[in-house]
């Protein structure tokens, strides 16, 4: 059941018929965990705590830098040197003190991935390391638990939902040797706020129900043309997780 504040303050959802009051229910009963408080979580994180989704667990080891508040609009100067967890938190109960926010203060790897995210209905990755992204595919295999992984660099970005066959590792086999960074090679910073809130709009539509989703699906945009391209993925046999 909703509250009187909670009817007013989701209306929006309540009224659209893709959603309406049962999916405004899974939204508030959702377990959603978010690898990185970064230029992908930041906003992925504003998106669906607005949305009500009832528990989000934040999973970063980093502390706020002058140099994210670029692209990470969660933040502002007054958070510089904290950690990124315990600021998102604070941001996110101001904007709906409804959900639940678990802050982990911790660098996700092989040896936590399955403790950190075990329990969780849904997974959104937007960090940007490929040895962390492959250690949340493989959790998000072995535990049977739907991933949004989202990625940026320079002006392109590219979201997509991958499960069990194929996961990420079909599309991405190897670390690429000539793998770059955003430090290193420069990102635009509204480009984050496009593919984050891309992420969190799939993450909805998962809970919810609603529309198509991008699963077995990946979704390119290329921000300098302001075009968008849909290319389908399929599993590979010798993928060293999946296959």
């Amino acid at each position: 059941m909703f509250s009187d504040e909670e009817v007013e303050r989701y209306a929006r959802h309540l009224v659209l018929r893709e959603i309406g009051g049962p999916g405004q229910q899974a939204l508030k009963t959702a377990r959603i965990a978010l690898v990185g408080a970064g230029g992908l979580g930041a906003p992925a994180s504003l998106y669906l705590a607005a949305a009500g989704v009832g528990h989000i667990r934040l999973i970063d080891p980093d502390v706020v830098d002058l140099s994210n508040l670029q692209r990470q609009v969660i933040y502002g100067e007054a958070d510089l040197g904290q950690a990124k967890v315990a600021a998102s938190t604070a941001h996110l109960l101001a904007l709906n003190p409804n959900v639940e926010i678990d802050p982990v203060q911790a660098r996700l790897d092989e040896a936590n991935a399955a403790a950190l995210l075990s329990g969780f209905d849904l997974v959104l990755d937007g960090t940007d390391d490929f040895a962390t992204r492959f250690a949340v595919n493989a959790a998000c295999v072995a535990l049977a638990i739907p991933l949004v992984s989202g990625a940026i660099g320079r002006w392109t970005g590219q979201v997509g939902i991958f499960g069990s066959k194929p996961c990420y590792r079909c599309l991405v086999p190897e670390i690429p040797p000539d793998a770059e960074t955003c430090s290193a090679v420069g990102v635009m910073g509204a480009l984050a706020g496009v593919i984050g809130s891309m992420m969190a709009l799939e993450a909805i539509k998962l809970v919810t129900g609603a529309g198509q989703a991008l699963a077995g699906r990946l979704l390119i945009y290329d921000a300098l043309s302001a075009e968008v391209r849909t290319v389908r993925l399929g599993a590979d046999p010798a993928c060293p997780v999946c296959g």
